[in-house]
């Protein structure tokens, strides 16, 4: 299970490095896709169809379906960090996600957010500000 965060750099060329915990639950190959919140999402190669399948098995009838599908399965990556879990996020996630610099690596359960810092600093202030209404909003349903 990924839990907590952690704050990493993103070079020039969009290398950064899982974090060594992370990167042991992980394994070898991943998948870097884009993410709610303008995150990306990072799922083990061998985890990927169960966590696309929460999402994706609604059905092609249904137009928002398939749209998920695309913007989960159209902008994966498969990618291979080196020994030291270093890997490069491709151009257009970066650009998606707008990571340069500073980053956040968040583990959320059976995935991992990769966030640019002033866009999870942002959220954590809208979740510090809102989070009893959204737990109460999800007891409701």
């Amino acid at each position: 299970m990924f839990i907590g965060q952690y704050q990493t750099k993103v070079d020039s060329k969009g290398r950064t490095a899982l974090p060594a915990k992370f990167k042991r639950i992980l394994g070898g190959k991943i998948i870097v896709t884009a993410g709610y919140e303008n995150s990306l999402m990072i799922v083990g190669f061998k985890d990927w169809q169960a966590v696309v399948g929460q999402v994706t098995n609604q059905g092609l009838a249904l137009g928002p379906s398939r749209a998920t599908d695309r913007f989960l399965l159209g902008g994966a990556f498969e990618v291979e960090p080196d020994r030291l879990g270093r890997f490069i996020i491709p151009k257009v996630l970066r650009d998606y996600a707008s990571i340069e610099g500073d980053a956040v690596f968040v583990g959320v359960g059976n995935r991992i957010e990769l966030w640019a810092l002033p866009l999870w600093q942002d959220y954590q202030k809208y979740l510090k500000d809102n989070i009893s209404e959204l737990g109460e909003r999800l007891a409701a349903k």
